[in-house]
């Protein structure tokens, strides 16, 4: 089981940009976030292609909070793996990065528009493919 997360070196900016754009809470909301935006793309992410782990350094409490079975879980639902696998760390790892840049690259593009209202066009997105 892992302790902390590091994300990128690169994504040590972003995250600190979109918390302050977004206007959601901490920077570990957003990361929460990002994780879960990663993991709606519904694509597996490739352990060889993990990025460098010199960026912003999360425990698993602050990222998680109380509720990190749930993520974990979630993980291993999308990967069909048990919640002891060693890589769990790195997929989660991977997700949290993936997402940032995810919506970095979309927040970018927007003007004027708030985190709740982001979050609230996404939600409505995802419930009109059901």
């Amino acid at each position: 089981m892992f302790t902390q997360i590091k994300t990128s070196k690169v994504n040590k900016d972003v995250v600190t940009q979109l918390t302050r754009k977004l206007g959601l809470g901490t920077e570990n909301v957003v990361a929460r976030i990002a994780f879960n935006y990663s993991l709606s793309k519904e694509r597996k992410l490739d352990l060889t292609e993990i990025a460098d782990s010199h960026g912003k350094e999360y425990s698993k409490a602050v990222l998680f909070g109380d509720h990190d079975d749930i993520y974990i879980g979630l993980i291993c639902v999308h990967y069909g793996i048990y919640k002891t696998d060693k890589d769990i760390s790195r997929y989660i790892k991977m997700h949290i990065d993936d997402g940032l840049t995810l919506l970095n690259d979309e927040v970018n593009n927007l003007n004027n528009m708030d985190g709740f209202d982001f979050l609230v066009e996404k939600i409505e997105a995802g419930l009109a493919m059901l």
